[in-house]
């Protein structure tokens, strides 16, 4: 009688899981099937089609031009002419242009190191954490950002930025988009190409834009004219913390419109730690409960948070560095340490990679921005007096938080090269480096 009472509570609670799982997948599908409304922007010149098929979920994405009759189209297509001839149909190749994808979690001197390709000049259009937009809204629907759904919507929406449409982030952006115009765009500021000509709109005083153009005044966002200003320039890059599995990336390396580069970015978890505990204070009271009581918890929540970050990171990596078949000469991995130390000798390697002009106007910018001085160089600033800031959190850290560090993330630490901490003696001793010198191929 108790096994047939097991049985039935096993049988009910899988069945609850199922259900749940299913409206996370409905209302993330919801958000990725484009609907043909008067709002809906015409941006690709191609019949582009890709179907959500995790879960058994289909979720076909149509170019909305290709449903238009032509006398509606072809007022259009003049600003696209380039971008037609990359993207007209699924054989076709890049034309030249490529396309960047700068991963990363946070606290990792991402913001900085994406810099590198937002000063790059005229040929390049860069997005700074348009992911966000998606992350928000599955954690707000759903309760919690599932992973197995999150990842191939991350994918979907990448792919269609890289190709120069915004239809489909617009889906996510919240307050929705009126006439393709947001005044709530993450970041915007960050993106050099959204505050300049002629995507720089002029401005209106009665609108407030929280993340509005700092160099210069410009009215909401138009996402349409991003979308155009996008698709003449000569390469794309995107700047992602939010995205956890490389593998969930591979349709965008084998997509023959796309000349994908991924640059996964990586610093010591030990630094990581010490950084989120300063820049996100609020979530991170058990760590420094910990640290002040001396009581460090063998399992915790948030020590297995850690543990799957660390994991993600290094299965990640060790996927990057085995160059399978569709990573050939498009995955480079760098670690923030060495571009503290060396911004510009680690600038050019990863120009030199990406097969993009390494120009004079990205070495004027990390020139000014290495060398700043403490007044400018605060949490969230791109300025920083870089070599300062390689082992900076050794003195900011308790050393038993250390050991829980190298005890949760060994692998990944072993991996990438940074050397395990014996006591806090060593822990604080500026004469020995905890940074092995290492070249990754």
């Amino acid at each position: 009688m108790r096994i047939k009472y097991t049985v039935s509570v096993i049988f009910i609670v899988a069945l609850v899981i199922i259900e749940k799982e299913n409206n996370i997948i409905s209302k993330v599908s919801d958000k990725l099937t484009l609907k043909l409304t008067p709002l809906t922007p015409v941006l690709l010149p191609s019949a582009s089609m890709f179907t959500f098929q995790e879960h058994n979920v289909s979720v076909s994405i149509f170019s909305q031009m290709d449903m238009l009759p032509y006398e509606h189209v072809k007022p259009h297509l003049k600003n696209f002419n380039q971008f037609s001839r990359e993207s007209v149909s699924p054989t076709s190749t890049s034309g030249g242009c490529k396309h960047i994808l700068l991963l990363a979690t946070t606290r990792t001197g991402s913001s900085f190191v994406g810099e590198f390709f937002n000063q790059q000049g005229s040929n390049m259009f860069y997005l700074f954490e348009p992911l966000w937009h998606v992350e928000r809204m599955l954690t707000v629907e759903t309760g919690g950002t599932n992973a197995s759904v999150a990842g191939p919507a991350y994918r979907d929406v990448l792919r269609q930025l890289f190709l120069c449409d915004f239809s489909l982030l617009e889906r996510f952006i919240e307050p929705p988009p009126q006439h393709h115009v947001t005044a709530s765009l993450f970041r915007r500021e960050s993106s050099l190409s959204l505050c300049e000509d002629p995507v720089c709109t002029p401005f209106v005083k009665k609108v407030f834009e929280r993340y509005h153009c700092r160099t210069r005044r410009c009215g909401p966002l138009n996402l349409t004219l991003a979308s155009q200003s996008c698709a003449q320039k000569q390469h794309r890059a995107i700047k992602s913390v939010r995205v956890r599995q490389l593998e969930t990336l591979r349709p965008l390396a084998e997509d023959p419109r796309l000349d994908m580069k991924f640059i996964q970015l990586v610093r010591d978890p030990r630094a990581v730690l010490a950084s989120r505990m300063v820049a996100f204070s609020s979530k991170y009271k058990n760590w420094k409960r910990w640290a002040m009581d001396g009581d460090v918890p063998v399992e915790d929540d948030e020590v297995r948070k850690l543990r799957g970050n660390c994991d993600n990171i290094r299965m990640s990596a060790e996927i990057g560095l085995k160059q399978p078949a569709w990573l050939q000469g498009r995955y480079l991995l760098v670690r923030y340490e060495d571009i503290a130390r060396f911004p510009m000798r680690k600038a050019a390697e990863m120009y030199e990679f990406t097969g993009i002009p390494f120009t004079a106007k990205v070495e004027k910018w990390i020139l000014k921005n290495t060398q700043a001085s403490k007044e400018v160089s605060g949490v969230y600033s791109t300025q920083k007096n870089s070599s300062e800031q390689v082992e900076k959190w050794r003195f900011s850290i308790p050393f038993k938080l250390v050991q829980l560090v190298e005890k949760v993330c060994g692998p990944t630490m072993t991996l990438f090269g940074y050397k395990f901490a014996a006591n806090e003696e060593m822990l604080t001793d500026k004469s020995i480096s905890l940074i092995e010198e290492k070249t990754f191929l």
